[in-house]
C-alpha cells in the first residue's frame, strides 16, 4: 500500500509539475529525473579494481587483483560489485532518496546499479534471487521506505529474477556513518536473521544495498545467509564509498 501511494504521488506530481533534472532543473522528458549534461558526472568504476570489493586502484596493474585491504581477511561473501563511485551526482541521488524521501530517484538508482548485472563476477554462477538489506522496523517507520528493497524491486523487474525478503533486522543500531571498520563489524554482529533457512538453502543470493563502504553490513547479511545454507552471495550496489 505505501508503494502504491507513493506511485500515486509521483503521477499527481507529473500531471502538475513538467519533468525536470533533479541537480540543475533542466526540464527533461516524462520519467528522467537527471539531465545529460549532470549524467556525465556520474563516475563509473573501470579497472583496475579489486576483484573482491570492486574498490578502484589508482595505478598501472594490468590484470586482476585483490587489494590489501581484501587480501588477508575471510568474507562470508564472494564479492561485491558497483558499477559507480559514490561521488557527484550518484551520491548526490542517494542521499535525496534516503534522507530526504525522494521515492522518485529509485529509477535512476537502479539504471545505474543494473550496469553492475552484467559483470561477471555475478554472471557466473546465475543467482536464484536477490535479496535486499533490511531496516529495522524503527528506522523504517522513520524514513517511510528501504531504500535496499526500492532498489531491488526495480532490478527484479529488469532482471526478471525474484526479489526475496529473506532478511530481517533483529536489533536497532546506531548509525554506521562516523563508525571505523571495527567499530561497524561490532555494531552490526548479530544484527541480522534469516526468515526462513529453508528459502535460501542451496540458493545462489545478491544482496541488494545503495552504497559499499567498508563492507561491514554486506558481511554481516552475507554470515547470517551462509550460515543458513546459502550456496554463495554476492553484493550489488549502486555505488562504492
Amino acid at each position: 500500500m505505501r508503494n502504491l501511494l507513493h506511485s500515486l504521488g509521483e503521477g499527481l506530481l507529473s500531471l502538475f509539475y513538467p519533468p525536470h533534472c533533479t541537480l540543475c532543473q533542466r526540464e527533461t522528458a516524462a520519467g528522467v529525473h537527471l539531465c545529460a549534461p549532470c549524467a556525465e558526472g556520474a563516475k563509473r568504476i573501470e579497472a583496475p579494481f579489486c576483484q573482491r570489493c570492486s574498490q578502484p586502484f589508482d595505478g598501472a596493474i594490468t590484470g586482476t587483483f585483490t587489494c590489501s585491504n581484501c587480501g588477508d581477511r575471510r568474507f562470508h561473501f564472494d564479492c561485491a560489485v558497483a558499477p559507480y563511485l559514490a561521488k557527484g551526482p550518484v551520491r548526490e541521488f542517494v542521499h535525496r532518496f534516503k534522507y530526504n524521501k525522494q521515492y522518485h530517484l529509485r529509477h535512476q538508482l537502479a539504471e545505474w546499479a543494473a550496469a553492475a548485472l552484467e559483470d561477471d563476477r555475478l554472471r557466473t554462477p546465475a543467482f536464484d534471487a536477490l535479496v535486499p538489506v533490511p531496516l529495522h522496523a524503527t528506522r523504517q517507520r522513520e524514513r517511510t521506505f528501504n531504500q535496499a528493497e526500492a532498489i531491488a524491486r526495480e532490478l527484479s523487474r529488469r532482471a526478471k529474477v525474484p526479489m526475496w525478503r529473506a532478511l530481517c533486522r533483529t536489533r536497532y543500531t546506531t548509525t554506521q556513518t562516523r563508525l571505523d571498520r571495527e567499530e561497524r563489524m561490532e555494531n552490526l554482529h548479530g544484527a541480522f536473521r534469516v526468515r526462513q533457512p529453508s528459502l535460501v538453502l542451496d540458493r545462489h543470493l545478491i544482496l541488494v544495498d545503495d552504497v559499499f563502504t567498508t563492507g561491514s553490513t554486506v558481511e554481516e547479511c552475507a554470515r547470517a545467509l551462509r550460515a543458513a545454507g546459502a550456496a554463495s552471495v554476492r553484493a550489488l550496489t549502486v555505488a562504492r564509498g
